[in-house]
């Protein structure tokens, strides 16, 4: 499984990146411009064809994201540390629900 941490993944513009956390954990803190697609629901959701990158809280249900998108030959990597990282590292966050 590929993997990048929280300051990697920083230093990237533009990159896509999915929060498998669930909605409540994604409005209570998130990294900025995420786009929030819980695990249970990820097996349905449509994505790009473009590289991802799968975040959670720490990193354990971002690592089985993961696994699961690269079984399907999308070119999905894992966060590192997740959202707790990020905070950790003192990296900008968002709040609240989103827009």
């Amino acid at each position: 499984m590929k993997e990048i941490t929280v300051t990697e993944l920083a230093a990237l513009t533009g990159a896509t990146v999915i929060d498998v956390r669930e909605p409540d954990e994604y409005a209570a803190v998130r990294v900025p411009g995420v786009i929030n697609i819980p695990l249970g629901q990820l097996t349905e959701a449509e994505l790009p064809d473009e590289p991802l990158y799968v975040i959670c809280a720490s990193g354990g249900r971002s690592a089985r994201a993961t696994d699961y998108l690269a079984s399907r030959d999308l070119d999905a990597t894992n966060v590192a540390g997740g959202t707790n990282g990020w905070v950790q590292a003192g990296l900008p966050t968002e709040r609240g629900p989103s827009a």
